[in-house]
């Protein structure tokens, strides 16, 4: 019973890859990342059709206070919550971070993983 309570008092919101807000525990590393040698456009693709293969794509979104260099979404795997931020480093190097949770808002990062690892598989195509 101590540590229900424990769990619940210490769970909280946490912010996403994608900026936004989502209930959650807020300790641990909850993302993994990756960079490639690819336009935005070429990486978000990619992440796109990942999330529509292995799930359902909810939401996508650009952020408020960005540019059309970072575009960002919402997903749903196997009843995990996965969010991936597509952003420009540079020129000609694009960045990709892969956040997921379960249900209970605890982070999944071996989903996040597996899916940064399709999108990175996808590219190679």
């Amino acid at each position: 019973m101590a540590l229900a309570v424990i769990v619940i008092a210490t769970a909280g919101c946490v912010t996403t890859v994608s900026d936004t807000k989502t209930p959650g525990m807020p300790f641990g590393r909850d993302s993994v990342g990756g960079r490639y040698q690819r336009s935005v456009d070429e990486v978000y693709g990619a992440a796109i059709k990942v999330i529509n293969t292995d799930g359902t794509l909810l939401t996508e979104y650009i952020p408020h206070d960005t540019t059309n260099t970072v575009r960002a979404f919402k997903g749903r795997v196997n009843q995990n919550t996965v969010w991936m931020r597509v952003e420009e480093v540079d020129p000609q190097i694009t960045q990709i971070q892969v956040e997921a949770r379960t249900k209970m808002g605890i982070q999944d990062l071996d989903m996040a993983h597996e899916l940064e690892k399709e999108v990175a598989l996808q590219l190679a195509r």
